[in-house]
């Protein structure tokens, strides 16, 4: 057996096909599922042991612990969740991302193409989204297995090549160097599932003993942790330590996992033999225990984990409104319906630190030219505020359902309002982010000219913002004459600056085609999000003297 007879187009492809499987069907699941992952996020994580459970099942539910941590990362972001129910959140994403090789234990890859079949004429023929959502799951779970069952027919032939026989010896006697592999191949293809279902193979075939196959799937939980770091850098400070409590989770696990290898090799072969477990499943099960044992272990130490990750990484948290959602209970609403309004208006300011929160990681994106982990932040962050402008309305409305003064309706209505252009930030927002993505793509980038105009007009518009909402929640209406002055000035500097680009376009000094044709629907946009905090002050000025306001 020479490397010439290994058939490495069919490992490349089944793996490639493994991996498209994972995130087709992840995507699919995610889509299912909307808002409704971040209700339960947030919702159900007010305990330590509900957020673990919280986060395995989400983590399940959309196959990428990935996916799990950048939903919260949006949360407590925007102050709606305090780092200790991360925390939680990502010990339980470490047991829910086990299932995947659960399920390969099972050998469900016999039935591989039945599903892609099934998958294949849903999103062939259905026409409502949903059922086409579904489709790409059942695809997508297809394709998974079916990519391993051709990556693992010919994963079979390495323990029939000297060269692998020698180095599988190697990392046999020095698991270490299992373990950096197992965490390099994860790293690289940024996938746990994937790196252990390569393993699985390899053990099954008897490519590998258990010295090394256990080593390289700790060194897969490792690997795991760098998307979160990579999202992380030049992120806010509540992201790096939310990546950096996942890293220093999985690290130390991992520290205790290798100094208990060879009693843990001793136990998963006992298991085996009692219960008569193939092959690929000892992988499956070594796997699960080992993950739900370090949560275990670590779960009564989760408040000093979060105290030294907040050592570690050091900075002053912004204060934020301490409000939760589920502060709107419908009780209330009933009973006082004044205290309601009280309590609806502190959410709205909540919605307000998530429109703000969402502008400056747009800023972000357009100076440090962001990937599509910064624009997943950001869209988990426009979720929120959609989410948020949902159940704020539906609580305002069961508010007008009780007998209300003519104050009352006026604050009412007042609310609506705000909600409504704060939530058309946040579109807004979204596209200024899609025309960034755009000019990114096509690896260009703006004159300095046109990035110091675009950025004067982001500082201007936080000014007005802040001040708008200043207004509205102290009802501080002296500060609504140097907001019609910012609005003028906004108005200004969107002009200036849509001179100056068609001056540099004339004198050919715009290098950018696709910046050149969004770079004024990007000051259109600012420009716009500047005039929603012009009618949130007026719409609250109007609230407190009881008839219109000119904007000029």
């Amino acid at each position: 057996m020479t490397l010439q007879d290994i058939q490495w187009d069919m490992i490349l492809g089944g793996f490639g096909l493994f991996l498209f499987g994972i995130k087709f069907m992840g995507d699919g699941l995610k889509s299912v599922a909307g808002d409704k992952l971040r209700d339960y996020i947030d919702k159900y994580t007010s305990r330590p042991i509900m957020a673990v459970l919280i986060g395995a099942v989400v983590t399940i539910m959309i196959q990428s612990s990935s996916a799990t941590t950048a939903i919260t990362i949006g949360l407590v972001r925007a102050g709606l969740m305090k780092l200790e129910q991360a925390a939680g959140i990502v010990m339980g994403a470490n047991i829910g991302t086990t299932v995947t090789a659960f399920l390969i234990g099972l050998k469900v890859e016999q039935f591989a193409l039945y599903f892609v079949f099934v998958g294949g004429l849903i999103i062939s023929f259905a026409k409502r989204k949903r059922t086409r959502y579904l489709g790409e799951i059942i695809l997508g779970f297809g394709l998974l297995f079916y990519g391993l069952r051709i990556m693992g027919d010919s994963l079979k032939m390495l323990k029939d090549l000297p060269e692998f026989i020698e180095f599988a010896e190697v990392m046999g006697r020095q698991p270490l160097l299992a373990l950096l592999a197992g965490t390099l191949l994860t790293g690289l293809i940024q996938g746990s599932a994937a790196t252990i279902g390569v393993v699985q193979k390899l053990y099954e075939a008897g490519a590998m003993n258990l010295s090394a196959a256990l080593p390289f799937v700790f060194g897969s939980n490792i690997g795991t942790t760098i998307t979160g770091v990579f999202a992380a850098i030049g992120g806010s400070l509540a992201a790096k330590r939310t990546a950096g409590l996942h890293t220093l989770f999985n690290v130390v696990g991992t520290i205790i996992a290798m100094l208990l290898l060879v009693p843990y090799i001793m136990l998963i072969e006992w298991l085996s033999k009692l219960l008569h477990i193939t092959p690929m499943m000892q992988i499956a099960v070594a796997h699960i225990l080992f993950n739900v044992a370090a949560t275990i272990l670590f779960f009564p130490f989760l408040k000093q984990m979060c105290q030294l990750v907040k050592k570690i990484i050091p900075g002053e948290e912004p204060e934020r409104v301490d409000v939760k959602i589920d502060d709107l209970d419908e009780k209330i609403a009933h009973q006082l319906p004044s205290s309601a309004l009280d309590i609806a208006q502190r959410a709205v300011v909540k919605m307000s630190e998530a429109a703000d929160q969402i502008v400056n990681e747009a800023r972000t994106f357009f100076v440090e030219k962001g990937d599509a982990e910064d624009k997943e932040i950001i869209l988990q962050t426009e979720s929120l505020i959609n989410n948020l402008d949902k159940k704020i309305t539906d609580y305002l409305m069961v508010i007008s359902k009780e007998p209300l003064s003519d104050h009352e309706m006026a604050e009412l209505n007042l609310h609506l309002q705000i909600i409504k252009n704060l939530e058309r930030i946040g579109d807004l927002t979204i596209n200024l982010v899609e025309f960034f993505e755009m000019v990114h793509e096509e690896r260009s980038e703006f004159s300095k000219d046109a990035q110091e105009d675009v950025l004067q007009m982001f500082e201007l518009f936080k000014h007005m913002l802040h001040r708008s909402i200043q207004i509205y929640e102290h009802r501080d209406y002296s500060l609504y004459s140097s907001l019609m002055e910012d609005e003028n000035y906004m108005d200004l500097l969107e002009y200036k600056a849509r001179q100056k680009h068609f001056e540099r376009m004339a004198k050919q000094e715009c290098t950018t085609v696709i910046g050149g044709s969004v770079y004024c629907d990007i000051l259109g946009n600012l420009e716009r999000m500047g005039d929603h905090t012009c009618n949130i002050a007026k719409c609250a000025v109007e609230a407190g003297n009881g008839n219109e306001v000119s904007t000029h």
